[in-house]
């Protein structure tokens, strides 16, 4: 098959694909030809081809089940490029409101039928991750907010959800194809484990100023030996005015990271003469406890599950119109829904 050739089920019938020696997540090929995509979508396709009536020209819509922000349009359209379709569509990040329609397209039926579900599964999976990371951002006000959700999910989607995070709202990422997919650098420092190795908290952040170009933040943990305020200020001491930010990420075990900690780190740190160490909280955050630990003092969030895990925004498309004529299953009304937000992409 080549790379613009449909699976058909014939093809479907004899393919072997071994379970061992690969990834399960599909391959951008596999995606093209509409493996990913549910049988009945590539059925339909032969079953009209046998009719002759695959060059059927239909208009079809996409509309969302709920409001939020969209994303997933650029890859969207990359899966149907040079189909030889009209497409309209709300530009990437927009906000987009309950069952509004998102994205039409008008073409021959079997040059995009089959792409239904991948097309469906990117939209809804982006707009439920960047809905999620704009929520986080509202909750922070003008404060930072990193999207460290990657290891919440298949490596194969992380840097998909990395991105669409940052599409909705949050400043920055961690995963590293996920920020080169945007055009930015990934954001991070160093985990428990370089501290745990190393055996002192001060003495890690000393190789850490040494060792990190001149113009990157100097951002140290201080939960993984001693008390919090305490390793704080022993930080404070050792860097001095080198030191932007110090992260809590106290474990669940131990409480997790609270107001009363962010205050009296805060505090302790004021009261020493670093107030221009920042405070970068993690673990566990959503937008309540975002709200929360801002209050207290806390300047920046890097947040991970409340992303990575925010359910999808269901997407639905509906074939408005065949050969020109308004159609539409029951419950639906028949022909174009007006929206004039949609912008001609092709």
């Amino acid at each position: 098959m080549k790379a613009t050739d449909f699976i058909t089920l014939k093809d479907i019938a004899s393919l072997q694909i071994e379970p061992g020696g690969r990834f399960f997540s599909a391959t951008e090929l596999e995606i093209e030809q509409g493996l990913t995509s549910d049988i009945y979508f590539v059925r339909t396709r032969d079953l009209l081809e046998s009719l002759g009536l695959n060059e059927t020209v239909v208009t079809a819509e996409v509309f969302a089940s709920k409001e939020g922000t969209l994303a997933g349009m650029d890859e969207a359209l990359h899966l149907l490029r040079n189909r030889g379709l009209d497409i309209w569509a709300l530009p990437e990040g927009a906000q987009m409101g309950a069952r509004e329609v998102v994205m039409r397209i008008s073409g021959r039926y079997g040059e995009f039928g089959v792409y239904e579900t991948p097309l469906l599964g990117i939209l809804a999976s982006s707009s439920g991750w960047a809905t999620a990371a704009g929520q986080c951002k509202q909750a922070a006000g003008g404060r930072k907010i990193v999207c460290y959700g990657a290891r919440h999910l298949h490596p194969a989607v992380a840097p998909v959800m990395e991105r669409a995070a940052v599409v909705g709202g949050a400043d920055d990422c961690s995963c590293i194809l996920g920020a080169l997919l945007l055009g930015r650098a990934p954001v991070g420092t160093v985990p428990h484990a370089a501290f745990l190795i190393v055996g002192d908290t001060v003495e890690l952040a000393r190789a850490y100023d040494r060792f990190v170009p001149e113009d990157a933040p100097r951002i140290i943990l201080v939960d993984t030996f001693k008390d919090e305020a305490e390793e704080a200020l022993r930080v404070a001491e050792a860097l001095g005015s080198s030191l932007n930010g110090i992260r809590l990420d106290t474990p669940g075990e131990r409480g997790g990271v609270t107001a009363g900690l962010v205050r009296e780190t805060r505090a302790r740190l004021d009261l020493a003469g670093y107030k221009h160490v920042e405070i970068i909280v993690s673990g566990g955050l959503h937008p309540e406890r975002i709200v929360t630990l801002s209050e207290a003092g806390a300047d920046a969030f890097g947040v991970g599950s409340f992303i990575a895990r925010a359910p999808a925004i269901d997407m639905t498309m509906d074939l408005k119109e065949v050969d020109g004529k308004p159609v539409a299953k029951r419950g639906r009304i028949p022909g174009l829904t007006g929206n004039d937000r949609l912008v001609k992409i092709s």
